[in-house]
């Protein structure tokens, strides 16, 4: 019997590459539609392995997934599968956490300088047939300007030269590190302090995964503690930002504005405030997108699924604990193939 993969969904118009490397073990991929609960959970029965992008997978297609070994995400984030009980099920969870870091850090670099430079504002204006210098009047200088980032991981890292080229002093908190300490790598002043980090920064960035602990990280009081000339960016998580308490700091002059390449719900409803403020830039969750980088994750996802389905540890196991559990389904003795756990 043929190996199966389901591909619940995927943000690219092309499979070759998934076709390529998961073809060379004989596996047939189930594409789904939807991505409903309902379709999910009825093609999860007879899968050895899941990849996902942005889909959510239902607990209940888990449970039933009884061939499972491995679910593969397509990308860094976590919060669209059900981690723990994955390893419950004995069933090994991978990510690619390091596949766009050049291009998000392009991203952030983008919001920045299009907020400082009022550049949507003025295409808006010329657009709507206004040639004058009159929305350019109290813009500041972006040499000398500071960068807080929320979160020091590999796109922090890599966003620090690129900021720095730009002019741009740079602060980075994370509650793990001591505070006024200097990173080796790349010589950032650290703070464990978020209210320093957000009263001093011209430019906040969210750098930060959507976990239990960091849902709401910023909400009104962290908002109330920026500058009024400052301005939020998130390439994250929508989850991160209370988006009732931004727009009331957008609508109220808390802040001078925001950059958002994520949000709460994706796609936003039309009539979602952020996408008509004048002071807001939407961009559809697409910080992570080039020609290489996705080639780059699709490889790498469908190749930790190969990796399993031949019986082997795959790179990036975000929960290695399922390794000792005594339902872990890659160890089990008398498969009927390489990576094949007898059914339950």
């Amino acid at each position: 019997m043929p190996f199966r993969v389901l591909i619940t969904d995927h943000a690219w118009p092309s499979l070759d590459i998934e076709h390529r490397i998961l073809g060379e073990l004989g596996a047939e991929l189930a594409v789904a539609e939807t991505a409903s609960e309902a379709e999910l959970t009825a093609l999860a029965r007879d899968a050895d392995a899941i990849l996902t992008n942005w889909a959510k997978v239902p607990e209940r297609a888990l449970d039933g997934a009884q061939r499972c070994l491995v679910v593969a995400r397509y990308g860094v984030g976590l919060d669209n599968i059900p981690v723990a009980r994955a390893t419950e099920l004995g069933i090994l969870v991978t990510n690619v956490p390091d596949f766009c870091t050049e291009e998000v850090s392009d991203h952030v670099l983008a919001l920045v300088l299009a907020c400082a430079r009022r550049v949507v504002q003025f295409a808006r204006a010329t657009s709507a047939g206004a040639w004058n210098l009159d929305l350019a009047r109290g813009l500041p200088r972006l040499r000398g300007q500071r960068i807080g980032l929320i979160g020091f991981g590999a796109i922090p890292h890599a966003l620090v030269p690129k900021a720095r080229g730009l002019g741009l002093d740079v602060l980075a908190y994370t509650p793990r590190l001591e505070p006024g300490r200097r990173d080796e790598a790349t010589g950032v002043e650290t703070t464990n302090d978020l209210a320093r980090l957000l009263g001093e920064s011209d430019y906040v960035s969210l750098h930060a995964p959507a976990t239990p602990e960091t849902r709401g990280l910023i909400g009104e009081r962290e908002l109330r503690a920026m500058k009024p000339t400052a301005f939020l960016i998130n390439t994250s998580r929508g989850a991160l930002v209370d988006e009732a308490a931004l727009l009331r700091a957008l609508t109220e002059g808390w802040i001078a504005g925001a950059a958002l390449d994520v949000m709460a719900a994706e796609p936003p409803p039309a009539a979602d405030p952020p996408l008509v403020l004048p002071n807001v830039i939407v961009t559809p969750h697409v910080g992570f997108y080039s020609e290489a980088s996705i080639a780059e994750l699709a490889t790498r996802a469908a190749q930790s699924v190969a990796h399993v389905l031949r019986g082997e540890l795959p790179p990036h196991i975000v929960n290695p604990g399922v390794m000792q559990g005594p339902s872990y389904r890659l160890g089990r003795s008398g498969a009927d193939e390489p990576g094949r756990a007898p059914p339950s």
